[in-house]
């Protein structure tokens, strides 16, 4: 951590999205190298959540739409962040089916407006663009996919991060490639659990209400199968890449996969009975009567070999120590420890960065 600690100790950082999962879990991990956090939200997240927990990291706490692009630009041109790390994004692929127009304006023009924001600003800065593994149009194939296949997608949510990837593109070529003070790289994750995360349609929170319920899980599709990482993994690639970014012109405009090991694909069975493991009463049942006609890919992994060699990043847990750290979050939330969830955060992030 101390390499990290001295790009970000007294650094101003902004985080958009601060309020979502990833977005709270980055932030922890910023407060926690001494950076000054700006958080940038639309609105309060609702409670139970992550960022409720640990709001009080934050040295200023906004809410703005990412949609709006004079409010965008104000609080960046006014807080004259260091960083950017932005998150913010209608991050689920059933909700995306259900508003449309919602997930692609706020996950396409909501990038359109950062970098509309950026490209007259004149400080330095260097800004890391989270994207999502469902920007790669999705052949079903049996191999990671790597930063330069093809990008796309059939459903709302995977078709709106293809095409932000396609403006970053454009902005980045046209206007930020050459001597600019802002420089710019993406980062793409797959599907990322850990404490915190009590989304709807994401199989651990689903798993998590149900347990609190003693209920069975209902599972949609079982076979289904993900590159499930730490939350801290990938939130670990986001730092190093801030941080090669701000030392590293060459890598300016490119994109970055940080998914686990190719060994780390399961379904969503397996992710069930690793649950079952760790959460005591917790059980499942597959829903034989799903006729389920959105379309969902069954296959997805990525690629990190270009994030291992240039960032020295690497996948470290194991499936089933991710399994066991996001179980033992929750446990520790629900056994009345709720004010004491951000120390619990930390020791986590502490644990997991004395790995490295």
């Amino acid at each position: 951590m101390n390499n990290l600690k001295k790009i970000f100790s007294d650094s101003k950082v902004l985080v958009t999205g601060h309020t979502g999962f990833k977005g709270s879990w980055i932030s922890a991990w910023l407060k926690m190298l001494g950076a000054n956090l700006i958080g940038l939200s639309d609105s309060a997240s609702n409670y139970p959540s992550h960022y409720e927990s640990i709001s009080k990291i934050f040295d200023k706490d906004l809410r703005a739409d990412v949609r709006d692009l004079e409010a965008l630009k104000k609080i960046i041109h006014e807080n004259k962040p260091d960083f950017i790390f932005h998150l913010a994004a209608q991050p689920l692929v059933l909700d995306s089916y259900k508003n449309p127009y919602a997930t692609f304006t706020t996950n396409t023009l909501g990038i359109i407006n950062l970098l509309e924001s950026l490209r007259t600003y004149r400080e330095e800065c260097s800004v890391v663009i989270i994207t999502s593994d469902k920007s790669y149009e999705n052949l079903e194939l049996d191999r990671g996919y790597h930063e330069e296949d093809r990008l796309g997608g059939l459903d709302p949510y995977s078709g709106s991060k293809g095409a932000a990837e396609l403006a970053i593109k454009s902005y980045f070529h046209s206007f930020f490639q050459n001597n600019h003070s802002v420089k710019i790289a993406i980062a793409r994750a797959g599907n990322v659990i850990g404490g915190g995360d009590w989304s709807s349609g994401r199989i651990v929170p689903d798993a998590i209400k149900a347990w609190q319920a003693n209920r069975a899980l209902t599972i949609r599709n079982p076979y289904s199968t993900r590159p499930w990482q730490h939350v801290l993994e990938p939130i670990h690639g986001y730092l190093l890449l801030a941080q090669s970014l701000k030392e590293n012109k060459s890598i300016n405009g490119q994109a970055y996969n940080f998914g686990p090991n190719s060994d780390q694909t399961y379904n969503v069975i397996d992710v069930s009975q690793i649950l079952s493991e760790f959460l005591v009463g917790f059980s499942w049942k597959i829903d034989q009567e799903n006729k389920n006609i959105l379309y969902e890919s069954k296959l997805l992994a990525l690629n990190s070999s270009k994030a291992n060699e240039q960032l020295g990043w690497f996948s470290k847990l194991s499936f089933k120590d991710t399994m066991k750290l996001t179980a033992l979050w929750y446990q520790h939330f629900y056994s009345d420890k709720q004010g004491k969830i951000f120390d619990f955060t930390a020791t986590q992030i502490e644990n997991y960065s004395d790995s490295l």
